[in-house]
């Protein structure tokens, strides 16, 4: 099996149907019961969450059927040994129906739905789309990253040219990090010109792989929400790994994953960041 840009405008349209019937009618439009709290005060999940994520999997298992893995980030919570099987299947496909729910359960219009397919361990294809511009960056595993939308001609996404330390600047997400890593990665970012936090990692992604900032760190990992990032920020030209230089896997949920425009620049920070 491969990935096919038919297969992309299908994963597209999806998030997009997802995002205008269970997304965006209840944005900024919830009640307090249909808001609940999961491994912490801030993490939320919402009626829209699930009903995001139910729509998605139905859509592609009509259309694909039911022979591949589905990895939802809600499914995840009833069926955590679902990851287990990740790196083996032959299909997988991997969806964060809303992420960013702190954002999008107050209201903050900076939410995305991320979608990637992974085969047997391989990243091959992934999206992250914005229900509010109603456009998605994608890409396809050796074809190139692209945005696509809004009725305009594909734009093929770069990732920004290299630049001093000094002056990089970027996102960073240290949440779960102990207070000595902590410090230590604040230490790090305070040598760059300076960082930032939308609370939307697929957001901060999207600025990256347009060449809108230098870099993003992402501490705690998860394939719902780094695998089509990562993607994207490779054929956009990126360079990126974990922080002890090690590749990226879609299975990994630890070790800091590092993501700059190339692998100067990447070391440069790198060191900067284990002190």
């Amino acid at each position: 099996m491969t990935v096919t840009r038919q297969d992309i405008d299908f994963l597209v349209a999806t998030a997009r149907a997802a995002s205008e019937i269970e997304i965006m009618p209840h944005f900024a439009n919830l009640t307090a019961a249909e808001i609940k709290t999961k491994a912490h005060a801030s993490d939320f999940v919402t009626v829209a969450d699930i009903a995001s994520e139910a729509l998605i999997e139905k859509r592609v298992r009509a259309a694909w059927g039911d022979d591949f893995l589905f990895v939802g980030e809600e499914v995840m919570e009833r069926e955590p040994t679902l990851i287990d099987r990740l790196m083996d299947a032959p299909r997988a496909v991997v969806v964060d129906p809303i992420d960013g729910t702190f954002n999008y359960a107050n209201g903050v219009p900076a939410f995305a739905v991320i979608i990637s397919v992974i085969e047997h361990g391989e990243v091959k294809g992934g999206l992250i789309y914005d229900p509010v511009r109603g456009d998605a960056a994608c890409a396809i595993d050796g074809g190139g990253a692209f945005l696509v939308g809004q009725g305009r001609p594909d734009r093929p996404l770069h990732v920004a040219p290299a630049a001093p330390l000094s002056d990089m600047q970027g996102c960073a997400g240290w949440y779960y990090a102990s207070p000595e890593e902590r410090e230590r990665l604040l230490g790090g970012f305070g040598r760059t010109w300076g960082i930032m936090n939308y609370r939307c990692g697929g957001q901060e992604m999207r600025l990256l792989v347009d060449g809108r900032i230098h870099f993003c760190y992402y501490h705690k990992l998860s394939p719902w929400d780094q695998a089509a990032g990562w993607l994207i920020h490779r054929e956009a030209g990126g360079h990126s790994a974990l922080l002890d230089g090690s590749p990226y896997r879609p299975d990994l949920r630890a070790g800091g994953l590092l993501m700059a425009p190339d692998k100067t620049s990447w070391n440069e920070l790198a060191t900067a960041l284990r002190g």
